[in-house]
Order: structure tokens, then sequence, then C-alpha cells
């Protein structure tokens, strides 16, 4: 005859073997730690487009307040800070280059800061740098246009052409600039010269945000009834950049400018309730943004594009 099991007795049989679970418990505990992990790329749908976010690279930077909020007290930076729940002697930044695949064309926004970093996120992606058919460079600071070629000069997408403003080039080929000579001067020929209102490819269009930088360029992506903005470095941190677009940015060229950019966006983005891409949004950098009192406030994306 089996034997009646009940509460008591499974009770009894538990306390009578305590060390089964001590010791599995301590198995587990000398199991190593791995670190903190990060994913190279997040790939969502937008119509009939394929949009993919790539990890280029990451790192932390101190005294954030040497960079954002210039023009705010620390009284308000660590209120702001506190209210988000973020510290404020260091920030994580993030270099997140985007892919569109159109269907026909597979279109890379940036390219990080060398091209260690965005091979490696294209490759976690399933692609290769020469499967890039186009090469859009929103702006020319050496995190964007890092990935162009490597230090021997040789263009790490050799497939594609290059697309960027005409203002952009037109700043940067009169600066005197280390990064520019090296990894744009040699593909200037291979270069389309845009303006704001004229077509990468069908479904993408540029849009002019001066101010970052005097020719600073973002995108809006249409698909299938659905849009998108890539929206580069309009804004640098999602709380004290784009939250707080009168704060003044280290790396704005032109801050009043940068600031005007960084308000219009904001508006356009909250009112039509569009999605956008930021460059150093918190990985995988897509979100919404919705006003706020006198300011903006960053929603990251679950999976309203996944749907």
């Amino acid at each position: 005859m089996t034997p009646k099991l009940t509460r008591r007795g499974l009770l009894a049989s538990a306390a009578a073997t305590p060390l089964a679970g001590l010791a599995a418990t301590g198995a587990r505990a000398q199991t190593a730690q791995q670190g903190i992990n990060t994913v190279d790329f997040r790939r969502v749908k937008l119509g009939d487009f394929e949009v993919t976010t790539l990890l280029a690279g990451t790192r932390a930077v101190p005294d954030p307040q040497t960079i954002f909020g210039l023009n705010a007290s620390e009284e308000e930076f660590a209120a702001a800070s506190e209210a988000a729940h973020i510290p404020t002697d260091q920030a994580q930044f993030f270099f997140t280059p985007t892919l569109v695949n159109t269907g026909s064309e597979l279109v890379l926004f940036d390219t990080g800061l060398n091209p260690a970093g965005i091979t490696a996120a294209l490759e976690a992606a399933g692609h290769a740098p020469g499967d890039v058919d186009v090469v859009v460079i929103t702006h020319m600071h050496g995190d964007h246009i890092g990935g162009l070629a490597d230090d021997s000069g040789t263009a790490t997408f050799g497939n594609a052409r290059y697309v960027t403003g005409a203002t952009e080039f037109d700043h940067w080929s009169n600066a005197g600039n280390e990064g520019f000579e090296d990894k744009v001067r040699p593909l200037a020929e291979q270069m389309e010269m845009i303006s704001g209102g004229d077509s990468v490819a069908s479904g993408i269009e540029a849009i002019e945000a001066f101010g970052h930088t005097p020719g600073h360029m973002v995108y809006r992506l249409e698909s299938g009834g659905q849009s998108l903005i890539v929206a580069a470095d309009f804004a640098n941190h999602y709380v004290w950049s784009l939250a707080y677009p009168d704060w003044e940015v280290r790396f704005d060229m032109d801050k009043s400018a940068a600031a005007a950019s960084r308000k219009e966006l904001l508006g356009m983005m909250a009112a039509d309730k569009l999605p956008f891409i930021g460059y150093h949004m918190p990985f995988p950098a897509i979100g919404y943004v919705d006003m706020r009192d006198s300011g903006y406030h960053y929603t990251p994306m679950s999976y309203q594009l996944m749907l």
C-alpha cells in the first residue's frame, strides 16, 4: 500500500534534510560572477523597414556637470538627478549608430568611435561592413566618423556610397580638424552633399537641426504609415539635456542654436507622438518624449515597435 502524503509529512521530510538545501545554496554561491553585460543590437519594425540600433561603444564619464547643465546651479543639477534616480558624480555614455533596411538598401547612420566597435555591432546583428549600401553622417564629431576608416586609411565600408550635409562638410573642411582630415576628406569624392528636405533613400528625409555642430542633421523615416526620427545628437542625455532643453551642453558648438533646435524637435515629437533614436540615449536608444511642466520627459520604448 502506498503511504499517504500529508502536509505534516512533507514538512518533516524537509526538516530532516537541511544539509541538502545548504549544499545547493553553497554551490550556487561559488559560481563566478560574470560582469555587467551589454546587448550589441536591438531590431524593430517600422512599416516595411527594419530598424536596428547598434551599440558601438559605451563608457563611464566622471563629473557630468562639466559637460551638462553648464548654466544650471549645482543645486538644480543635483535635484534633477535625484528625481531621475541617477548619480551626479558620473554618467554612462552610449554610442549608438542606426541601421535601416529599407528592403532595397541597407542604410547606416553614423559609425561610432572606431572600426572595431561598429564592425562588432554589425556582425552581432548579422551583417558585415561590406553589406552596407549607404553611410549617412549626421555630423562630424569624432564619435560619429571614427568608424569610417582604420588608422591606415582603409575604408570600413568598401561598397557604400556616403551622404552628409553640405553645411556640415563645408565647416569641417575649413576647420583643420585631424579627425575630419583622416576619416572624411579621403572619402569626399564619394560623398553626396545634401540639405534639409532632401532624401537619402525612399522614405528617409533630412531635417536641419543646426547648433550642436554648424550643419547637424536629423532624419525622418517613414514607411507603411509609421514615422521615426533618427535624432543623432540633438540631445546628449535623457535628463540633463532632453528634459532641460535650455541647459547648456559643452559639446554644443552654438549653444543657443542647439537649444532652439532641441526645443523645436522635442515639441514636434511630443505633439506627433513620434518615437526617436538618440545617439547617446540609454541603449537601445529608442524612446518617446512628452511635455511635462516647463520641460520634457523621456520614456524608453518597451514593445511598441514590436507589434
